[in-house]
């Protein structure tokens, strides 16, 4: 991942320590932004930065021109919504909002308009997803803006469409590509664990890395593996415990108990879930799997247990996703025709010679039939 799409204009350096930096120029003028690049501080440096002064405290309201995109982006900052997510989420959003507002900064908010929008999507048509997510963004910019009220009085945003992405967004693993890439990659090694550790758990990656022997728990139904997701830790999610899958449990019992997390590095350190996603990235193009990624496995997980008739609650428990919406999401690529012989098994005659289809009454059928007759006549 390359800093600068984040935070446009914030280049590193090494200063007469050794110890590495990160600097912004704009006019001439150089801004310190200090050394943990995606930091509160480090954010905070930027904004100010971005303003052109050299402001160490909380950017606010009053120190940008009231009512531009510059002053909305630093209420944003200081609002609930933004402060409730995790800080991964924060730098995704920062990632857009950021390059938004390099570039349009200086405009007024109150005369965003429709088709300022529309344009604004159709610059990003080349790339459906990532148009989206910047309509997503802008959308709670915009919001925030009607909230305030002199402003804007609705959300130009609100009348426009997302972009229809035919794939679905990351490619669901097959059966067969999962197969080939155990395969390639043999009981043992690392990608062979990585692989298995995520399809049996459902985990993503940012949740995957730091799994250890620590998260598996011994009860009186057996052993479970145990962890919060990152994505939820913030608010104080449900807590994700799920069975160890006697496959997966045969994998780990071959990592060592010393080692801190599954996935750690050479060096013994927790694997960075981007380190993660590129490591996925090199070992799926071994095994010539080029639409295979990380984020699949988490949608092979949840199409392997809707197949197997586990309802989306159900799901929903492993996975730890908040709503059914985004549980349907992820099980669009289950085996449609395994599922409807599953469905309609559950239509034929149980084993006691029982029917499971309800036979109406025939008298309620005539009713009804009456009744539509005399709707006729009248």
């Amino acid at each position: 991942m390359k800093h600068s799409k984040q935070y446009p204009g914030a280049t590193p350096y090494t200063d007469v320590r050794g110890k590495r930096r990160w600097r912004y120029r704009k006019n001439g003028r150089q801004f310190q932004l200090g050394t943990e690049y995606g930091s509160d501080e480090f954010v905070r440096r930027y904004e100010a930065a971005v303003q052109g002064s050299k402001v160490v405290g909380m950017v606010g309201a009053d120190r940008v021109a009231a009512g531009t995109v510059n002053d909305l982006v630093a209420r944003f900052y200081r609002g609930r919504t933004y402060k409730g997510l995790s800080e991964g989420t924060k730098r995704s959003y920062r990632g857009i909002i950021e390059k938004f507002r390099l570039d349009h900064g200086s405009k007024r908010v109150e005369g965003i308009k429709r088709r300022h929008v529309e344009d604004l999507i159709a610059e990003k048509h080349d790339t459906p997803a990532a148009a989206n997510n910047f309509r997503k963004r802008l959308g709670q910019l915009l919001d925030l803006a009607v909230e305030l009220e002199w402003w804007l009085t609705a959300n130009p945003v609100r009348q426009t469409k997302a972009y229809e992405i035919e794939n679905g967004g990351h490619h669901t693993w097959t059966e067969a590509e999962i197969a080939r890439f155990f395969g390639v990659h043999k009981p043992g090694t690392l990608p062979h664990v990585a692989v298995t550790l995520m399809l049996y758990t459902g985990a993503a990656r940012v949740d995957a890395v730091k799994l250890g022997w620590f998260s598996i728990k011994q009860t009186d139904e057996g052993m479970r593996l145990e962890y919060r997701r990152q994505k939820t830790r913030k608010s104080n999610g449900v807590l994700v415990s799920i069975p160890l899958h006697p496959d997966l449990a045969e994998v780990l019992d071959a990592s060592p108990k010393e080692r801190g997390t599954f996935l750690q590095t050479n060096f013994g350190m927790i694997r960075s879930a981007n380190g993660l996603g590129n490591d996925m990235r090199k070992w799926c193009d071994l095994a010539k799997l080029p639409d295979c990624s990380s984020h699949g496995l988490r949608k092979a997980c949840a199409r392997r247990l809707a197949e197997a008739g586990a309802t989306a609650p159900e799901i929903m428990s492993i996975t730890g996703h908040k709503t059914l919406s985004e549980v349907q999401r992820y099980i669009a690529d289950a085996n449609r025709e395994l599922m409807a012989d599953s469905g309609i098994s559950k239509l034929i005659t149980r084993p006691n010679g029982e029917q499971t289809v309800v036979n109406f009454p025939d008298t309620l059928a005539k009713e009804k039939h009456n009744n539509l007759k005399m709707k006729e006549k009248t």
